[in-house]
């Protein structure tokens, strides 16, 4: 059941349409949804059935309160560059959960964006910090440890190769391309995770981003394939680096999703189009899907979870057939 309106204390009272078939129950336990974050269970006592078409529903005794994933966390968010950006999904469902965070910006250009949307969060601050440059982390962690003190997680949503790598053969690409994908897509969790130990004394939760395309051959994905792969291999490596300090490390591999990063990838419409087709569940990937599992391994609930690739894809990749056979 869903009571519209503002968030409230104990009701003495509460009223809704009435359902088929709910006249004449007795004593039941019922949920009530005082809006899409906040969820407070309820014994019911009594339940009157009156003339009017309404159910009234009185004399209801708290159960609790749902606790928050997250509340009390502190954690970065690296790798927004709008409100479409995966990261940013995660960012919401993360301050959903009561997470205090702060975000980077690679440099001017892109700090607007990112700023327009920090600007109305709680607590929330914003640095920059351009991911291919170890002073510019460094700096980015020291004033974030300025502000926070210590972090609870860092979500790593950062990707990148010339958009030239991305056309034509893999066989073709450039010695400096191959060296840009693999630096900012893969090498840069290792530099952030590095620069962050200092800031997880207590341990904690890391989380990056790579797709299907680390191992299996995706259409223009190319070099970005290979950086996927190296990152996931990162994941698993640091996992063991990090797991007796405390800190988990996992990846989130996301079906395809129209990004402002997934623009390079020629095709990625068609690519939508065929993944809502095929995929088990018939739907496309949505950003808010990610940011809900994002959410779950950065919370305590994963605690047993490291060096894992956790699929959020529709069962895209259990197919061993792409077409009807």
């Amino acid at each position: 059941m869903r009571a519209g309106g503002p968030r409230t204390s104990e009701p003495d009272s509460i009223e809704w349409d009435r359902p088929a078939g709910i006249a004449g129950l007795g004593l039941v336990a019922d949920e009530l949804v005082i809006d899409d974050t906040h969820r407070i269970s309820w014994y019911l006592q009594q339940v009157e059935d009156s003339r009017d078409g309404i159910i009234r529903r009185t004399n209801l005794t708290r159960k609790d309160k749902r606790e928050m994933l997250l509340e009390g966390k502190k954690g970065l968010i690296i790798g927004v560059a709008n409100k479409h950006s995966i990261a940013w999904a995660i960012a919401e469902a993360a301050m959903r959960e009561g997470a205090r965070l702060a975000f980077n910006y690679q440099n001017d250009r892109l700090r607007e964006n990112v700023a327009s949307l920090v600007a109305g969060l709680d607590g929330a601050c914003l640095f920059p910090c351009d991911v291919s440059s170890d002073d510019e982390i460094e700096s980015f962690m020291k004033s974030v440890e300025a502000e926070f003190g210590t972090i609870d997680f860092l979500v790593h949503s950062v990707a990148f190769a010339p958009r030239e790598e991305l056309a034509g053969e893999f066989v073709a690409t450039t010695r400096q391309g191959f060296a840009t994908a693999l630096d900012i897509s893969a090498y840069s969790l290792v530099a952030l995770s590095r620069a962050a130990l200092p800031l997880m004394p207590n341990g904690g939760s890391i989380v990056t981003l790579t797709y299907l395309g680390a191992e299996r051959v995706v259409p223009h994905y190319n070099v970005m394939g290979v950086a996927k792969a190296a990152l996931e291999s990162s994941v698993r490596y640091l996992a063991n680096d990090l797991g007796p300090r405390g800190i988990r490390v996992n990846a989130v591999s996301a079906g395809p999703i129209r990004t402002l990063a997934a623009r390079g990838v020629s095709g990625i419409t068609k690519m939508v189009d065929a993944h809502r087709q095929i995929a088990p569940l018939r739907k496309a990937t949505e950003q808010a899907e990610v940011g809900d599992t994002s959410v779950f391994l950065l919370s305590s609930m994963s605690r047993g979870i490291t060096g894992e690739v956790i699929y959020v894809d529709d069962g895209y990749h259990i197919l061993g057939a792409l077409a009807p056979v």
